[in-house]
């Protein structure tokens, strides 16, 4: 399925919480910028703190004051992602979306010469921290009348060619992840679903083209409205599918 972006809907989110993991990330920041300009309160996870500070500045201008929670994917363990969900329950009461933008590459490797521990991490920063982030979240998802799940993914037609490693197994399994949780899901409140953004002009794509010659590369903004859909009522149209998106 493709489509293309367009404007958010003012409130269209509006008495909402989303976390984003992520948040200080290309699509991430902007997505959360978008969330907070459709009237949702966003909870900013991510691990570099003075990103994750500017963030919290761009978006607080934007709507609702966010809640900031720095925290490293790659350490942190399920508890601290309870953790996370408690304080979550605590100061804001309830969770309506989730968010995962949060992604790990470090370039481009054949798999004879990659480093194992680069291998790992992008698996766990990839496909395992989003499953026990989601695992934590789902219960107090659950007691919203509406709520989304929504993971961002990258073509796996192309990250399954040569030398994408992890990362490219990693975008497989979080394609299978999207259909296995939308089978468990379909009959409660919590959707499911995927979002397949056009190529992005971000730090990520940067370490496997030259930014020079990457004409095909847009602004991660342009896909940020199509995060606050997924996110939405609106959404529901999307459940259990993979949104690909074209700017």
């Amino acid at each position: 399925m493709s489509a293309t972006p367009g404007i958010a809907v003012a409130a269209q989110l509006a008495g909402r919480v989303v976390l984003v993991a992520g948040a200080h990330g290309g699509l991430g920041a902007e997505a959360s910028k978008a969330c907070a300009r459709a009237g949702a309160t966003v909870v900013l996870l991510g691990r570099k703190l003075p990103r994750l500070n500017r963030i919290y500045d761009a978006v607080a201008k934007e709507g609702p004051e966010p809640l900031l929670y720095p925290l490293d994917m790659e350490g942190a363990s399920p508890d601290d992602y309870v953790e996370l969900v408690g304080r979550i329950e605590s100061e804001l009461g309830h969770l309506d979306g989730l968010l995962h933008c949060a992604a790990e590459f470090r370039g481009l490797t054949p798999l004879e010469h990659a480093d194992p521990a680069a291998i790992a991490r992008a698996l766990h920063i990839n496909v395992t921290a989003p499953c026990w982030l989601t695992q934590a979240c789902l219960p107090l998802l659950r007691r919203a009348d509406d709520a989304a799940v929504v993971f961002a993914l990258d073509d796996t037609s192309r990250v399954g060619q040569a030398y994408w490693g992890g990362y490219g197994l990693a975008q497989h399994a979080r394609a299978a992840l999207v259909a296995m949780l939308h089978a468990e899901l379909a009959n409660t409140g919590v959707r499911v679903s995927g979002l397949q953004p056009g190529p992005m002009r971000t730090a990520l794509r940067a370490t496997a083209y030259a930014e020079d010659g990457d004409r095909d590369a847009r602004d991660p903004a342009l896909y940020a409205d199509a995060c606050v859909t997924l996110l939405s009522p609106a959404g529901g149209e999307h459940r259990g599918l993979l949104w690909k998106v074209r700017a």
